[in-house]
């Protein structure tokens, strides 16, 4: 797809954050206001080569530009220790990205939308309520609950499967009480091994998407904080349009929490459910499917009228 992409960089708490630029492949629509702007960054342990390049560009193409971004301490980004999930953390990064956005030639401030998926698709829900001019917000197949996921985790293995994660995360956070390097765990393994995702598929899944910079590790203390990520408790905050899709037989993050939040956002979020596991989003027709509806969706909220280019994206 021929989508002019630039690399930049911005400050999250004095480190520095990479991210890609794809600028919006058609003019603006109202030729005055500038273009609408997507922030968009990865889910748990990912990276932004980790099955984003094809939402990105094909939102480009439709007329949006894109901000894609590296949390600190992954792929691009700065930041030490490395492979260090806190959902705290990468919330301040998308904040810092919000303001990066904000700043770019020709993009409209205040037609900024967020985008997230798995982790970063609960993510988007707090920062879009706590940022309050965010334009909109998609959030594919998202963990909303940190409680639901664990309980998900303990679902494949039990209270067996639980244990060993919680002795890793005591055993990383006692390396970083006294300055010493983290103890990592794989971010993805097999039902059955010690790693913090173990669906069945996951392993294959993940890995067809992963780009050059993935890194099958994450320090082990983020198995501490999983439960304390709730986004689902921010739901009735919302007062922008909420697009949230779930895939029916998700086994990594799933729907039921996500369904919560468009109950209780009533009136600002819409569902669209798909009969498709966690990974199923990321390539192929189910990939285009969900692009499209993302499309449709801005389309509409941001009052903006499809172009017959953007109709072949949709096909």
């Amino acid at each position: 797809m021929n989508v002019v992409r630039q690399d930049l960089t911005f400050s999250s708490d004095g480190v520095r954050c990479a991210a890609w630029h794809f600028v919006a492949r058609v003019p603006a629509d109202d030729g005055s206001r500038g273009r609408p702007c997507v922030v968009m960054a990865h889910g748990f342990g990912g990276t932004r080569d980790t099955g984003l390049l094809g939402y990105a560009e094909g939102l480009a193409a439709a007329g949006l530009d894109v901000l894609l971004f590296d949390y600190r301490g992954f792929g691009a980004s700065g930041g030490e220790p490395r492979q260090l999930v806190s959902y705290r953390r990468q919330r301040a990064d998308y904040h810092a990205a919000i303001a990066a956005a904000r700043r770019l030639v020709g993009v409209d401030p205040d037609r900024i939308i967020l985008w997230g998926t798995s982790y970063s698709g609960g993510h988007v829900l707090p920062v879009a309520v706590q940022d309050r001019r965010v334009a909109a917000a998609i959030s594919l197949t998202p963990a909303m609950d940190g409680r639901a996921a664990l309980l998900a985790i303990a679902r494949h293995g039990g209270v067996r499967r639980l244990a060993p994660l919680l002795v890793h995360g005591l055993r990383d956070v006692a390396r970083a009480l006294t300055s010493r390097q983290p103890h990592y765990l794989p971010v993805v393994g097999e039902p059955g091994s010690v790693a913090i995702i173990t669906a069945p598929g996951a392993v294959a899944g993940y890995t067809a998407v992963a780009g050059p910079t993935w890194r099958n590790l994450v320090g082990a203390r983020a198995a501490l904080t999983v439960a304390f990520s709730r986004p689902l408790r921010q739901a009735r905050r919302a007062r922008f349009p909420l697009l949230v899709q779930v895939g029916e037989n998700d086994a990594v993050a799933p729907p039921a929490a996500a369904v919560e939040v468009v109950r209780r956002a009533a009136g600002t979020a819409e569902l669209l459910s798909y009969p498709v596991d966690h990974f199923d989003v990321y390539d192929g027709p189910w990939q285009q499917q969900a692009l499209c509806d993302q499309i449709t969706f801005l389309d509409r909220h941001l009052g903006r009228s499809s172009s017959p280019r953007e109709r072949t994206v949709h096909s």
